[in-house]
């Protein structure tokens, strides 16, 4: 093989790579993330579930809470497949509930 013909291989090969490997990480990265999202949604819609009913009156209702009061099944992190710490929570800020992991 000429010199040539392994320069315009090797070229080939690095643009490939070059390609691929930046596109595969943000596919898995976006993914990881739809994962999240959706975890996180099912726990704050059982959080508004429970605050609407006037069953949870404190502006912070714990996972704990949730699971006590059968608004919830026990939740594992999507990534990692551990349950999330009993005490992690959801704050009610204004309109709007955000979910605060606690390690």
């Amino acid at each position: 093989m000429t010199t040539n013909k392994i320069t315009i291989m090797g070229s080939i090969i690095i643009i490939i790579l070059i390609i691929s490997i930046p596109t595969a990480y943000y596919v898995v990265k976006n993914y990881q993330n739809n994962l999240y999202r959706v975890v996180e949604e099912k726990i704050i819609g059982a959080a508004k579930k429970c605050y609407y009913e006037n069953v949870c009156q404190d502006e912070k209702i714990t996972l704990e809470f949730l699971y006590e009061k059968d608004y919830l099944d026990e939740i594992s992190n999507p990534v990692t497949k551990e349950y999330y710490n009993p005490s992690s929570y959801v704050l009610k800020e204004d309109k709007t509930f955000v979910f605060y992991p606690v390690e």
